[in-house]
């Protein structure tokens, strides 16, 4: 143990670096990323995701935290990267949106807790709810950022030779887990 950022967990498992919310591998242009790992300490007061445990579903912000870029302009354009992923949603592109993992602060350290394999928007809601552009305030500046749902399947164990297949630019639906197969398939979230 380092002590420090070379303690991440993430990394080595899923590659995408070592810090920030929105970690991935490839170029978030047309969304050309082999999957994308959402993290959150899910204690920002500011930016409240939230995880409701009984129903699946994940609240999460953006990366357009502070006032001074564009809605899009963000470092890890992770904002490029929910516009993106909730407009082939809606034109029923699933297949074009990779495969998303939540992880939440644990409870020391580096720690954290794999919370499961997602997939953006949610039963009973429509586009203009899953992706919504919010405004805040902060030193007197106004900006946006991204209220984005997510709902986590119901797939207790990810095969590690389907991550290793993803990340390696395999075939996405070779032993895929069911449920993220089925919702890539027909839409219906489990």
């Amino acid at each position: 143990a380092f002590g420090d950022v070379r303690d991440d967990p993430i990394a080595p498992l899923l590659g995408g670096g070592n810090q920030g919310g929105f970690r991935y591998e490839g170029s978030p242009r047309d969304l050309q990323i082999s999957h994308c790992v959402l993290y959150s300490s899910l204690s920002d007061i500011d930016w409240p995701d939230e995880l409701d445990l009984q129903t699946g579903r994940f609240t999460y912000y953006g990366d357009n935290k502070t006032p001074g870029n564009d809605l899009h302009g963000t470092k890890r354009s992770g904002n490029v990267i929910l516009r993106d992923m909730f407009s082939y949603l809606h034109l029923g592109s699933r297949e074009r949106i990779p495969p998303v993992f939540i992880f939440s602060k644990g409870a020391s350290g580096r720690e954290v807790i794999f919370r499961g394999l997602a997939v953006p928007g949610a039963l009973g809601l429509g586009q203009r709810d899953d992706l919504v552009a919010v405004w805040k305030s902060t030193s007197g500046k106004r900006f946006q950022n991204y209220k984005s749902v997510f709902t986590i399947l119901d797939e207790p164990i990810i095969p590690r030779g389907w991550l290793n297949r993803v990340r390696g630019d395999g075939d996405p639906t070779v032993d895929a887990p069911p449920a993220g197969l089925q919702w890539r398939k027909s839409g219906i979230y489990k």
